[in-house]
């Protein structure tokens, strides 16, 4: 695969498949009229890969002043669930689009089931009564043809028999199919009498119960669906490219008339140091290699989500990377660019201390409170001022004092540097208290009362500021810092066990940080800038008596310094 990085604005231009569909409409196919469907089965959660055909579907449907329908492909009642059917309607909302209807191949049962009747009286389906194993043996080869079925040439009397056998229930799963009859030589491989239903029993549907015993095929299913919902452009990736003879062909058997819908494919998204296979999320939850399907570090709608990613973020990565017949690996660092530009004017800036150590300001008078002014952010001239607390005794980042700091340390040291504390004074430091085991638990300073912020005298430079919290009013919280999940960039592409390439320090749960007393009242889903740090989410954990917060992203990308 080819690695994309792109960073620049994205360029308007048409893509291939608004070209496409620009040309229909100028030339009047299906009356000009364009409609367009998303139709996901409900067998589990959305991810960032199905995000990419919902805003080419439902984009195409605005640019053009057409439809978007959301359809559940719900023929697999094995593996579906009304949950997923609500899960998905929510991530749809979420990202900020709107169906005009909400339909489900379950609606066109009785229909798929007429037309598999037809085909049958037409002699173009029959029942099969092999093993799946065997059917699969009898398929040939891409270089080699397919072997007929013994039951190939079966009198249509009695596969019209078998087949209305089969959905009152009469058999058993797995004992029966019905084929579409076409040619076991053909050259592509979905043309050899691919299986257009077959039997479920145990599993009631979650619409239809058990009313019926017979399940249709996606590939019969989908072309079919589209045609009877009024679909003009079937849109999907690549992989069904080699499938869209066979919907064209099923078409073919039975449409009259001018409209018909037309299948086009566009490459998949793929990203850097993750997986987007359904089967390796789903065992990832399983085995409890991440903590559920909103696993702040699954791709996941609702991962991303809780991880703090906005509807508008993702977009805009959408946007970026657009679409194509090409299949690339696009680098995650683009998607966490476009978090970053998201939230960079919107995010609260705010002191957050991760490793605190109390800092003792000596000649501050003790009792003294002060009531401060700070930028909520410098980018947003509309997000106004807060008050902070500043007093005697703070707390800063461990790292922002050494006790024997070298000639390129600007933070604290008792080597007479000053520094200036974030909206605050001027301060050096004097000194620092151990513990028994040599750990540093205070550290001394002394302040310049002329060096306040905003005042005359708080203009004057010094090589560094930091950050810091004021004790007494100070909350404490949980951080959970999030990184990518894999700890190289194509698992996809490794022969190794996939279990053994993820990235040991994916998440580092940090306890005991100090936030400044605003973030007390911070609710679930909502987002700060932690200065100096990155950017921060409420977790949906998160309660008045203990807070949460995920890094949604670092200030900056340090994967590419270390690769």
């Amino acid at each position: 695969m080819t690695k994309i990085i792109e960073k620049e604005a994205p360029k308007r231009s048409l893509n291939f498949i608004e070209q496409i569909v620009e040309d229909d409409v100028k030339a009047g196919l299906n009356g000009g009229r364009v409609q367009t469907r998303f139709p996901p089965e409900p067998n589990g959660y959305l991810h960032i890969g199905h995000v990419k055909a919902i805003c080419i579907d439902f984009g195409i449907a605005e640019k053009y002043n057409g439809i978007c329908n959301l359809r559940f492909d719900d023929t697999n009642p094995v593996k579906e669930d009304v949950e997923y059917v609500d899960a998905i309607m929510n991530d749809i909302k979420w990202l900020g689009f709107h169906w005009e209807n909400v339909f489900y191949a379950s609606d066109y049962f009785q229909k798929l089931y007429d037309l598999a009747i037809r085909f049958i009286k037409e002699g173009k389906a029959y029942v099969d009564e092999q093993s799946s194993e065997m059917i699969a043996q009898q398929k040939g080869t891409p270089t080699t043809p397919g072997v007929n079925s013994p039951f190939r040439d079966r009198p249509i009397e009695e596969s019209l028999d078998l087949f209305q056998r089969m959905n009152k229930g009469e058999f058993p799963e797995g004992s029966m199919v019905l084929r579409t009859k076409i040619d076991m030589a053909h050259s592509n491989m979905h043309f050899r009498d691919p299986i257009m239903y077959r039997i479920i029993l145990s599993h009631p549907h979650h619409r239809t119960g058990y009313d019926w015993k017979v399940y249709p095929m996606y590939d019969f299913a989908h072309g079919q669906s589209d045609y009877f919902e009024g679909v003009t452009h079937s849109i999907c990736t690549l992989e069904f490219e080699v499938h869209r003879p066979l919907y064209d062909w099923y078409l073919d058997q039975f449409v009259e008339g001018d409209y018909r819908p037309k299948q086009r494919e566009f490459n998949r998204l793929n990203i850097t140091y993750t997986v987007m296979s359904k089967r390796r999320m789903l065992q990832l939850v399983q085995e409890g290699l991440v903590n559920g399907w909103d696993d702040p570090r699954m791709p996941t709608v609702g991962g991303l989500r809780r991880r703090g990613y906005t509807p508008e973020a993702i977009r805009d990565f959408i946007d970026r990377i657009g679409y194509t017949k090409v299949e690339g690996l696009i680098d995650v660092s683009l998607l966490e660019y476009s978090i970053r530009e998201d939230l960079k004017p919107k995010a609260t800036r705010v002191c957050a201390i991760l490793d605190p150590i109390k800092l003792v300001i000596s000649n501050y008078p003790v009792g003294k409170t002060e009531i401060l002014t700070t930028e909520n952010n410098p980018d947003n001239d509309t997000a106004g001022t807060r008050e902070i607390t500043f007093a005697r005794e703070l707390y800063i980042e461990r790292g922002d004092f050494k006790e024997e700091g070298s000639k390129d340390f600007f933070r604290l040291s008792p080597n007479g540097r000053e520094v200036r504390l974030k909206s605050a004074y001027i301060v050096k430091a004097t000194g620092c208290e151990k513990d028994a085991a040599g750990n540093i638990t205070t550290v001394y300073c002394e302040y310049d009362p002329t060096t306040k912020s905003g005042t005359e005298g708080g203009n004057r430079k010094v090589k560094s500021t930091i950050n810091w919290v004021e004790i007494n009013s100070s909350v404490e919280a949980e951080v959970r810092l999030y990184d990518r999940l894999f700890a190289i960039e194509d698992p996809a592409a490794s022969d190794k066990d996939f279990r053994d390439l993820l990235n040991p320090d994916s998440l580092t749960v940090v306890t005991g940080c100090r936030m400044e007393a605003a973030l007390a009242e911070a609710k679930p889903l909502d987002k700060f800038q932690f200065l100096k740090i990155g950017y921060f989410t409420v977790d949906l954990d998160s309660t008045p008596d203990k807070l949460i917060f995920n890094r949604t992203v670092s200030l900056k990308d340090t994967w590419a310094k270390k690769s």
